[in-house]
């Protein structure tokens, strides 16, 4: 028996790994980074075979920085984003690279499902028709690429795909279905209606099964592979969203998140599912909740574009020389819309801008104001959930911008509420607390959050900050306003 789990988290642009201990306490953590390919506008796709090389390169860095031998890990347990469909033969071999939810290239099926079936979906999947959902991107799939369609046999997600290659089964759990759109959320099962829709035969779909129980463990073959030790137990797992929402000890109503990762996101545990073209619903791992969330497409995705493509220094430089820019960057304004927006908007058409530049502006402006546009788009996330009636009583604030204090300090200014930040709260940390629990350690989601969760620092809104934010993110609104039908007719006559 060991002393140690492993949580694995398959980000948006690394591999993340958290070992912690029987007491609760992160040992050690570690990642590895992977590119993400935009061949063509709009598009987003990752090699999946480098999901499984940067776990393993990732698990390397935890022994050689612990010295714990593998066989003292008992369990683990992964997580991933929803939506991305892994595509296998009938051999379980990969078919092409994984279509990730930020894509926008099925903007046309999109508008389909909601002209033909938006009732019917929202009914059966409790939420809305965007470009983010699987069934879209596979009927795109279906239409563009019928020689890859003819060969597949097998549909995983991203997380079951590791969870394959180190075990040999192929199952999900049903968060992870809810966010295919062709799972019945009332029935709690794939939907046959749904599938129908979308061409997809039924048994191309895996067994659903609950994140915390068993699923296997790790095969002769895996263990020389990824350096684990054979019959190290792993569990179902679930999705990267409730396991950073499980990480930040959000288990009662009213406990929120706000995420400054690749893509932003505002997250309230609540009772019910929320009825709104602008919540993603989304089941909590505890019986009875649910997290309705935001979703903000480009946020820590704005900051690396515009280090990669316009800042040119590593991220400390720019915080360093964006925090003498006075607070509100002198007029300058971004609208992070890289791969459009969704809460509030749903609109994949909308496209990132800087407005209002002047002679005065220099680089380290446009570094503020990057940040600053980002805070904004999250207002309008926070905005969407007060106005549907939901709790936010405690506010921590997760993901890697997290890490930052000017950015920390922007978004409090910008939303008005105190942050707290923790000492962990990646997703995968979520996923190590969620194999605890499945293999007992903890008799529940409570006792492991109340062991495991613990606070680092609290950022408060500053008053006069956020009395100049306040006007100027109603002229944020009021660019979006103006600029939205130039972007649809632009889009509109640029389409073959």
């Amino acid at each position: 028996m060991g002393n140690y789990v492993l949580g694995i988290d398959i980000g948006s642009g690394s591999v993340k790994v958290t070992l912690l201990s029987r007491e609760g306490r992160t040992v050690a953590d570690s990642g590895c980074e992977y590119p993400t390919y935009y061949d063509r506008p709009g598009w987003a796709e990752q090699d999946v075979g480098d999901w499984g090389k940067a776990f393993g390169a990732a698990l390397q860095k935890i022994y050689q920085e612990t010295g714990i031998p593998p066989k003292e890990i008992e369990a683990l347990a992964i997580d991933a984003a929803t939506h991305t469909a892994v595509l296998l033969d009938e051999d379980g071999k990969l078919l092409r690279r994984a279509i990730l939810w930020t894509d926008q290239r099925c903007a046309g099926e999109t508008e389909y499902l909601k002209a033909e079936y938006a009732a019917l979906i929202r009914k059966l999947c409790k939420n809305e028709v965007t470009t983010v959902w699987t069934l879209p991107q596979l009927m795109w799939l279906h239409r563009h690429e019928p020689e890859i369609w003819s060969k597949i046999r097998h549909i995983l997600f991203a997380k079951d795909y590791l969870r394959f290659l180190l075990t040999g089964i192929m199952e999900t759990d049903s968060i992870d279905a809810m966010g295919s759109m062709f799972y019945d959320e009332e029935k709690k099962c794939w939907s046959e209606t749904l599938c129908r829709i979308g061409e997809i035969p039924m048994e191309w779909l895996p067994e659903i099964r609950e994140p915390a129980e068993m699923a296997g463990t790790v095969t002769a073959r895996a263990a020389r592979e990824y350096g684990l030790s054979e019959g190290t137990k792993v569990l179902i797992g679930t999705t990267d969203t409730v396991m950073e929402v499980f990480a930040a000890g959000n288990v009662k109503r009213g406990h929120s998140t706000v995420k400054l990762a690749t893509a932003g996101r505002i997250c309230t545990v609540s009772d019910r599912a929320v009825d709104s073209p602008y919540i993603f619903n989304y089941r909590h791992v505890i019986d009875g909740l649910w997290y309705p969330g935001t979703a903000a497409s480009s946020c820590a995705a704005s900051y690396r574009w515009y280090r990669d493509s316009l800042g040119e220094m590593p991220y400390e430089r720019l915080n360093e020389a964006a925090e003498k820019i006075s607070v509100g960057s002198d007029g300058l304004i971004f609208h992070p819309y890289l791969n459009g927006e969704l809460t509030p908007y749903n609109d994949s058409r909308l496209k990132s801008s800087y407005i209002g530049i002047s002679a005065c502006h220099t680089k380290d402006h446009f570094t503020r104001a990057t940040l600053e546009g980002v805070a904004f788009s999250l207002r309008d996330c926070m905005d969407t959930v007060k106005n549907l009636g939901m709790e936010m009583n405690r506010v921590r604030v997760i993901g890697g911008g997290a890490k930052g204090t000017l950015w920390r300090q922007i978004v409090a200014d910008v939303l008005g509420v105190a942050l707290e930040k923790l000492k962990t709260d990646d997703s995968s940390f979520g996923a190590a607390m969620l194999t605890a629990v499945g293999i007992g350690w903890f008799s529940g989601y409570e006792e492991a959050a109340a062991a495991c969760v613990e606070i680092d620092s609290v950022t408060e809104p500053i008053a006069e900050n956020r009395n100049i934010y306040e006007a100027l993110f109603r002229k944020y609104r009021d660019i979006h306003d103006a600029l939205q039908e130039i972007y649809q007719r632009d889009y509109l006559t640029a389409r073959p």
